[in-house]
């Protein structure tokens, strides 16, 4: 406790701040990497006129409140206020479309990467370059706003991820790690930058606009891990820190995407690692050891956060619906008069679904609240469905839905099998994993492979930008990433790890099949219920 005390009083810590879909999260950490405080600020996305939006004001109270609320742990816990700090990062879902004048005004509401309108934009792209361009990338987002025609695009001097936007808004610098940048834009591997080829002809494609600008000069410059990112202003320190106890100064890492903050938090960045990020979305990112003989609308091609490249199978949906099947069961819970903590509820309903047939009993889900791309639809509606001899327990009812949560990751991952990508270990974190053994098997299942859970994990993405600000500042010279995180952060621990149960992989076997065939219901509902 005193050594912690003296190493925060003498500016030593290094701090992460991660923007996920539901809660911001502060981490502090010690020179070895350990969380030593951390603090949180709740916050939700609103549909506004179709589109998934969070306004700036949430975004600065967010970034506020989550570092206030760890500022105060560090005090409750060791009697110090935080004044001083060694390195900084910020993370931040990847994707979506920040669109800025020149006079930094933003020019529409942000555009997170939950929406699904930019389908047009995303195949058009996609054929054009001959590289896969998801619906949610900024360059799609941006490119839908070119066809419909929109009235802003002319103005736009500066386009940024929410990561960019934050680390801007601290630092003045409009840069962005090459792991967040890998989802607005093509990257040149060797180079590590966007790939200008593609930059050029997408210029090209919209030479008859005559728009003032060029793609390159609206987008921010591209950094890898370990970069100089700049350093905290006097405005970004206060906009931390309302109280003014912080001082400027502190050195910046690259921003990232939650993307390589997963990767970085789970010793995934090597190639032929894996790992797999499950709650509200749901990601499995593969590190390739050579690129894919073609191109798969289903699988993005990112990097990690040093530019290494990797095949993601995202989906948009993964625990929603699965969330909101729990509350209607608290509900009933509450209905009776009976007290039950909704942790020891979730344990309880996920253990359950461990006793479930291995093929769910013939029930049905499709938890979508949103579109998404590898099915692909192009709006939610979450559906139960079963046949009138299905095997309706509770036990099959709950398996049904973490399967289902898994379903359109499923489908992208089989293609990678298809490609003979070799993975030696798969490392899960987020949300679904919080239930020891459940989430692990039934991913494992989907998977056919090992699936690791660490400790660390649990930090998630804000850990791992704290680690990267760390590698900033505390990497020796000629140091890689992967050294860095083998030998000082992660000291050759591998996790709990569980195999893949084989009634398990056959069972979703068989699941992941009926799931194909019932899409349809899937997009009559879109079509139907309106």
């Amino acid at each position: 406790m005193d050594n912690i005390k003296e190493l925060i009083k003498n500016g030593k810590a290094v701090l992460g701040i991660e923007f996920g879909s539901t809660r911001i999260k502060s981490v502090l950490i010690d020179t070895e990497g350990n969380p030593i405080a951390s603090g949180g600020y709740e916050w939700e996305n609103q549909l506004i006129d179709g589109i998934w939006t969070y306004s700036l004001e949430d975004i600065h109270k967010g970034l506020t409140g989550s570092y206030l609320a760890m500022k105060e742990d560090v005090k409750k816990q060791y009697g110090v206020t935080l004044k001083k700090l060694k390195a900084l990062g910020v993370s931040a879902m990847m994707h979506g479309y920040l669109a800025f004048d020149e006079n930094n005004q933003l020019l529409v509401p942000f555009r997170t990467w939950r929406n699904t309108y930019s389908v047009e934009a995303a195949d058009k792209l996609t054929e054009y370059f001959q590289y896969n361009v998801p619906i949610r990338w900024s360059v799609a987002h941006l490119y839908q706003s070119i066809l419909g025609g929109q009235e802003h695009v002319k103005d736009v001097g500066y386009v940024a991820t929410l990561a960019a936007y934050i680390h801007w808004q601290l630092t003045g610098e409009k840069v962005l790690g090459i792991g967040d940048a890998s989802g607005m834009f093509p990257i040149d591997i060797e180079k590590h930058d966007f790939d200008m080829e593609r930059m050029d002809k997408f210029d090209q494609l919209i030479a008859d606009k005559n728009y003032p600008w060029k793609l390159k000069n609206i987008f921010p410059k591209v950094l890898c891990a370990g970069d100089d990112a700049g350093t905290l202003t006097k405005e970004g320190a206060l906009m931390l820190d309302p109280e003014g106890d912080l001082a400027a100064g502190v050195p910046l890492c690259p921003p990232e995407g939650d993307a390589g903050t997963g990767m970085t938090a789970t010793n995934s960045v090597a190639q032929r690692t894996g790992n797999v990020s499950a709650g509200t979305s749901v990601f499995a990112m593969i590190v390739l050891e050579k690129e894919l003989s073609k191109v798969y609308p289903e699988i993005d091609l990112v990097t990690t956060p040093t530019g290494s490249l990797v095949a993601m199978a995202h989906a948009n949906n993964c625990t929603s619906d699965l969330n909101a099947w729990v509350s209607l069961f608290k509900e009933v819970t509450d209905a009776f008069g009976v007290e039950v903590d909704m942790n020891q509820l979730f344990g309880t309903l996920y253990n359950k679904a461990l006793e479930g047939d291995a093929d769910c009993g013939e029930l049905l889900s499709y938890g979508y609240y949103s579109g998404e791309n590898i099915i692909p639809i192009t709006e939610g509606r979450p559906l139960f469905v079963r046949m009138p001899d299905s095997k309706f327990t509770l036990a099959n009812f709950m398996r049904t839905h973490l399967y289902a949560a898994l379903g359109a990751m499923k489908i992208g991952m089989d293609i990678l099998a298809q490609e003979d990508v070799k993975i030696d270990k798969i490392l899960g974190h987020g949300g679904l994993f919080k239930t020891p053994v459940v989430g692990q098997r039934i991913m494992a299942a989907a998977m056919n492979a090992p699936v690791s859970v660490m400790e660390t994990a649990g930090e998630g993405g804000a850990w791992g930008i704290a680690v990267l600000a760390s590698y900033l500042v505390n990497k020796e010279e000629q140091e890689s990433l992967e050294d860095f995180l083998d030998k000082k952060i992660f000291r050759g621990e591998e996790g709990v790890r569980i195999e893949p149960v084989k009634e398990d992989v056959e069972g979703f076997e068989v699941f992941i099949e009926r799931f194909k065939k019932g899409l349809d219901i899937e997009q009559s509902a879109i079509k139907n219920l309106r």
